[in-house]
């Protein structure tokens, strides 16, 4: 069974979604049961990967490879190393956990199960596929169910959010795919799978081009590849100033699917960064890294913040809030020193789990008062002190307590960027004193106080709701506290990629 774990892992998902069609329409809690016992085995797996994967060897581990298309050199292969591997148990914890938060759908529930499993089969398959076309087919793959997820089963703007959301990715993939078609037509023989085109990184040259803006500015064609690939991961992400389809996406997708878009889709941008241009474009990378990523991240940490404290919609501010933490990543990324890289993995890790739990607070209020207005309540804790103290867990793990997973994976981004970029450390360092400023004003506002009369007879967090947040609650607290059991399965292939562009800064 090891042998092709990581296909299982990816296609049980897609097995489930053509049960859940097969299934009578009326039979809600039906496909319900059968779409969560889909999202198990790919958990289960994960979590064996994840006791299993040897952190001190740097190369692929668990590699299933099979031709595929020979005539264009195009095969199946998957396989992960510490770059994937905790973004591949991400994907399974947060697809099983949101399988549960959507039991509260009751419009169109076979169509919204099936195209939620077609969506877990696609982010996973991002995560572990090393051929480019495997790679893009899967990457497309997320993009349909995550538009109708949106633009169905979502808010009063639903349309608009979906489409916006549809058309930004849309853009990201043409400028991807056109990247990859050179890469592929660059390499010799011609080929789309990534271990064989980082071993030609040398070939794809760096001398300026003849074609005006590029000769102004000195860029080769490696620079041209690598902002292309580089736009289509910054929308993702999002970074600045390609964030705007976030906030919108976010207020209107039902609270599920928030989820999944914060905790695992904005990581698909930074982890196409570390898969992609830094060991296939290092010189590029080098050459960019600083503007693109760090200098952009650190304004995304500021910029995000600010954004999040003019909130009155509660989540569009955990929306924005989302913008400033993912700047850590991309400043962590260009500081190419051990801690900083080794901070920003485990930040897109940490991320996942905090804003997971936060959007889905936020689907538990909404549920019962029908509103976000941060405004509108007051006096919270009294009325639901269960729920305010989970609350106040994950928001401290997202102002970075110390103690918590939240304060590691910053502190690690800020430790590593002083080292190559103090004035961006410090700019970075100063985000953490605007989260704090907000979500203590949140908190403020909706959980202290006098009770709002209005919900003094608000019913308390219940089972269901509790067993999707506790898992990500106590993962914050365990990482909080013990970070070396991530970090260990990091480390190795984060120095050797490292090692891949740093030669190239000195030149």
């Amino acid at each position: 069974m090891t042998e092709n774990l990581l296909t299982y892992m990816t296609f049980i998902p897609l097995a489930g979604a053509v049960v859940v069609l097969l299934l009578p329409g009326k039979a809600h809690s039906l496909i319900r049961w059968v779409s969560a016992a889909a999202t198990v085995p790919p958990l289960l797996m994960a979590v064996w990967l994840f006791q299993n994967f040897d952190g001190s060897k740097p190369g692929l581990q668990f590699i299933e490879k099979y031709q595929w298309i020979p005539a264009y050199n195009i095969s199946y292969y998957m396989a992960v190393d510490g770059i994937s591997i905790s973004m591949v148990l991400l994907t399974a914890l947060l697809s099983f956990l949101c399988i549960f938060a959507s039991f509260g759908i009751e419009k169109g529930v076979k169509g919204y199960f099936a195209l939620f499993l077609l969506l877990d089969t696609g982010m996973m398959g991002v995560f572990v596929s090393l051929d480019f076309f495997l790679f893009y087919i899967f990457w497309e793959v997320m993009l349909l169910p995550m538009y109708f997820l949106i633009g169905v089963w979502g808010g009063p703007r639903r349309e608009y959010a979906a489409i916006k959301f549809f058309l930004y990715t849309l853009f990201g993939s043409v400028l991807m795919l056109l990247a990859i078609l050179a890469l592929y037509f660059a390499s010799e023989p011609h080929t789309f799978d990534m271990t064989v085109l980082i071993a030609q990184a040398d070939r794809y040259g760096t001398q300026p081009l003849a074609m005006w803006p590029f000769n102004l500015w000195g860029w080769g064609f490696q620079h041209v590849i690598w902002m292309a690939l580089f736009i289509g991961f910054a929308i993702k992400i999002p970074a600045f100033p390609f964030h705007t389809w976030l906030p919108d996406a976010h207020v209107e997708a039902p609270t599920a699917i928030s989820v999944i878009l914060a905790g695992v889709l904005l990581k698909m941008g930074t982890y196409g960064i570390l898969r992609i241009n830094y060991p296939m474009l290092p010189a590029a990378t080098a050459d960019l890294a600083y503007w693109f990523l760090g200098a952009l991240g650190a304004w995304n940490i500021i910029y995000g913040a600010l954004c999040a404290m003019a909130q009155k919609d509660l989540k569009k501010l955990v929306a924005y809030s989302s913008v400033s933490h993912m700047g850590y990543v991309m400043l962590g990324m260009a500081s190419f020193t051990t801690q900083g890289i080794n901070g920003a993995v485990l930040q897109m890790f940490n991320h996942g789990t905090i804003t997971g739990m936060l959007f889905l607070l936020v689907g538990v209020i909404y549920d019962r008062a029908h509103h976000r207005d941060i405004d509108g309540f007051g006096g919270l804790a009294a009325i639901m002190p269960v729920y305010t103290g989970v609350t106040a867990l994950a928001f401290f793990a997202s102002m970075g307590l110390p103690g918590l997973s939240g304060f590691i994976s910053e502190v690690l981004v800020l430790l590593g960027t002083w080292q190559k970029y103090p004035v961006l450390a410090i700019l970075g360092a100063s985000g953490v004193v605007l989260t704090a400023g907000y979500l203590l004003w949140t908190i403020q506002r909706i959980y202290l106080g006098p009770p709002n009369e209005k919900y003094l007879k608000l019913p308390e967090i219940n089972g269901r709701e509790l067993f999707t947040l506790v898992p990500l609650g106590v993962i914050v607290i365990i990482l909080g506290v013990y970070p070396s059991v991530m970090l260990d399965l990091l480390r190795a292939s984060l120095d050797q990629l490292n090692q891949i562009v740093l030669p190239h800064l000195h030149q």
